[in-house]
């Protein structure tokens, strides 16, 4: 079976890459850029076992047809399944950046796949970022366009490239929305400090600095959708490879995601901190709905000079601090059932902490 990747020598895409090659049949190519040759060798290196496996193609997903016309014409007709994940992953893009290589990017290659030819099936890996910033309630899995809030370039871009992905694929899809990825459940490898990992300095400081015996009070705050990377890429390649999921999406994260005060408290018993005697969560106090409403209305929409004041601080990003003020559920039914029967489960966050 033949595979063509797009973001393989990224976070998610490594695992990805590692988990196909598995598979006695498959044969994975991968779309690299001139100036990622250096980590195609690393990926190479990774997998010695696999060298007649593992394939390049050059290309770049922001130039139209991406890549040279006698490279796709040795693909045309051969591949079975596209995994595309080449994107900006990054909360502080810009809507230039944004709209080249997440938009158009995801264009090119939904244009690509059309001109391939045979039962090739497109797996697009978007994200929960398609409910946006300020969505309230549950967001399930067949929710897409609910009328919310992606004005900030990273929700925007993500909801709009899964857009043109359910709009202008002439083949089928399916399409996957991981939450906030966290490394390794098994060894704790993670490429950067991101998402929750900017909780761990905090932690790190409270520990050294506060006995252990002295409890805390914390912040209750929002559903944090957690996923480690080798659930996302497991979860990826057993749902591809099932019948009838076609148009699909599937929510990869933890079944019951912690709130920020539980990954708080998660955190600090991995790095054996003090408790957390109480959370509090101030926007669900006991006050008339009207000025609950108006309290929420203030703290979603603090000046970002307040909010960097309070990010350098605390040592917090404020893409990250957001968090706390989250109201969207994710529910990942379609996911769970899509992979009863095959052994594989999101773990809870309490049973990997301490390998991260």
């Amino acid at each position: 079976m033949n595979y063509l990747i797009t973001g393989a020598t990224g976070f998610i895409g490594r695992f990805l890459v590692a988990e196909l090659l598995q598979r006695d049949d498959a044969q994975v190519h991968v779309l690299i850029r001139d100036e990622s040759k250096a980590k195609f060798k690393h990926l190479q290196a990774q997998f010695p076992d696999h060298a007649k496996q593992l394939h390049m193609v050059a290309g770049d997903i922001t130039q139209p047809g991406l890549t040279s016309a006698a490279a796709a014409k040795k693909l045309k007709g051969k591949v079975d399944h596209v995994f595309h994940l080449a994107a900006v992953y990054d909360m502080n893009m810009t809507d230039e950046q944004g709209d080249r290589i997440n938009n158009e990017g995801t264009r090119n290659v939904v244009e690509f796949c059309n001109d391939l030819g045979g039962d090739v099936i497109l797996h697009h890996v978007s994200s929960v970022a398609v409910a946006g910033g300020g969505f309230e309630g549950r967001f399930t899995e067949k929710m897409f366009d609910e009328g919310q809030d992606v004005s900030h370039p990273y929700f925007r871009t993500k909801f709009q490239s899964e857009k043109i992905v359910r709009e202008e694929s002439k083949i089928a899809f399916r399409i996957y929305r991981p939450g906030a990825v966290v490394g390794s459940s098994e060894t704790g490898e993670m490429d950067k400090i991101d998402g929750p990992y900017y909780f761990f300095k905090v932690i790190q400081r409270l520990r050294d600095s506060v006995p252990k015996w002295l409890p805390l009070l914390g912040v209750e705050g929002g559903k944090v959708p957690l996923a480690p990377v080798d659930y996302v890429s497991k979860a990826m390649v057993a749902i591809a490879h099932k019948p009838n999921l076609d148009g699909q999406a599937f929510h990869l994260i933890q079944s019951n995601s912690p709130t920020v005060g539980d990954l708080i408290q998660t955190i600090l018993d991995g790095a054996h901190g003090p408790d957390v005697a109480k959370n509090f969560d101030l926007p669900d106090m006991r006050v008339p709905k009207p000025l609950k409403k108006a309290t929420r209305a203030v703290t979603n929409r603090l000046p970002i000079n307040v909010e960097r004041t309070i990010s350098k601080a605390i040592g917090i990003p404020v893409s990250v601090l957001g968090y706390i003020n989250n109201r969207a559920v994710f529910s990942d039914t379609n996911a769970r059932s899509a992979l009863k029967g095959t052994g594989i489960k999101c773990p809870d966050l309490t049973d990997y902490i301490e390998k991260l």
